[in-house]
């Protein structure tokens, strides 16, 4: 049975995509969940048919949220609904601040379900502002889950990046066109009513998705400025030193609206680290090792994809060991941004010396 899985943050905007999913077929059917009253413990499942038929039903799960969601009620639900064969099609509508990645993937690791399409649905009259946007899912009554910290922001950009397709609700403007290809440069961008076209005998590549956008190992190119938006790209085979990163993070975030990528410290020669920033909110992260650092035997365990990468970028000295990281952002001076970026690495002098005041030491624990 095939499933089409359309997310984001813009009900209206994703509703719409979701009918025009719908309307391919006699025999489809579509599911959503909606998570309003998650705190009170329940979920409220809704379906209706391509004939108009509507069902709705309360569904209580041990925990509230959107994960058990998903492990408890839709992956079942949608099993049950390909072994009755009734229905060729089942258009999975998310609820608004799910992002698309963890439903994806687990629709795929089923053999009896098939992932046809991913869309991300957009309102072009409030993607400026919601990318934005300091606001929390919290202001906005869209948090899913009791400890649900993200930022409106977080959400959307991650919708956005993700999917194989965008449809569009409202007229975009170039600045608009311009800002979604530079997220995601693989997504043609429709509007609603043509969310359907050409995806029907497709298949949605969970680990191409994944590649593209899983930081320890995607490839980021530069995107030139083109109606105010422009990607920075800077890849480096020396380190960064810390102290001076560290100094430098608040500004480095600040400049743009994402940024994304690996970079690599001196003093942590193992450590890959993991930069993932959306406006002012940065998160730097241990992503585990380099591959230079790991034993032979240890790399039939690495994920193909980041093999894959480090070979693509493999340095005789250093190995894939390198800074990578992606800065897309409206109106950014780029100069400035690549020569702050320049300031912080590591003179030859330093790159082989111990830091006792490491900022990010505690991350190498990890």
């Amino acid at each position: 049975m095939r499933i089409a899985l359309v997310t984001g943050l813009h009900g209206l905007a994703r509703h719409e995509a979701a009918q025009a999913l719908l309307s391919t077929s006699p025999h489809s059917l579509a599911v959503h969940h909606d998570l309003a009253r998650t705190g009170e413990g329940t979920v409220l499942r809704l379906t209706h048919g391509a004939d108009g038929t509507h069902e709705r039903e309360q569904v209580r799960l041990d925990h509230a949220c959107a994960s058990c969601t998903l492990r408890e009620d839709l992956i079942p639900f949608l099993l049950r609904t390909a072994e009755a064969g009734h229905h060729d099609l089942v258009v999975v509508e998310a609820w608004n601040s799910v992002e698309p990645q963890l439903i994806a993937e687990s629709i795929a690791a089923r053999d009896e379900l098939r992932l046809a399409a991913v869309v991300t649905a957009v309102d072009t009259a409030r993607l400026t502002t919601d990318l934005s946007t300091h606001d929390d899912l919290t202001d906005r009554g869209l948090d899913i889950a009791q400890d649900d910290h993200r930022t409106v922001t977080e959400v959307l950009t991650r919708q956005i990046e993700y999917p194989g397709l965008l449809a569009l609700r409202g007229e975009p403007t170039p600045h608009t066109l311009a800002l979604l290809a530079q997220l995601n440069p693989g997504a043609p961008a429709v509007p609603t009513h043509a969310a359907a076209d050409g995806w029907s005998g497709t298949e949605f590549d969970t680990g191409a998705a994944r590649a593209r956008t899983e930081p320890a190992w995607a490839h980021y190119t530069d995107h030139p400025e083109e109606h105010g938006v422009s990607t920075v790209t800077w890849t480096r085979t020396r380190p960064l030193h810390p102290g001076r990163l560290a100094r430098a993070l608040e500004d480095l975030a600040s400049v743009s609206l994402r940024g994304r990528g690996r970079f690599w410290l001196a003093g942590q020669p193992d450590n890959l680290m993991v930069w993932d920033s959306h406006q002012d909110l940065l998160l730097v992260d241990n992503g585990g090792p380099w591959l230079a650092a790991l034993p032979g035997a240890a790399l039939d365990l690495v994920p193909p994809e980041r093999r894959a990468a480090a070979l693509r970028d493999w340095d005789p000295e250093v190995g894939d060991r390198r800074q990578h990281l992606a800065f897309t952002g409206v109106d950014m001076d780029a100069r400035a941004l690549v020569e702050l970026l320049d300031s912080c690495l590591a003179t030859d002098e330093e790159t082989g010396q111990e830091f006792r005041h490491d900022p990010f030491s505690a991350l190498s624990e990890r």
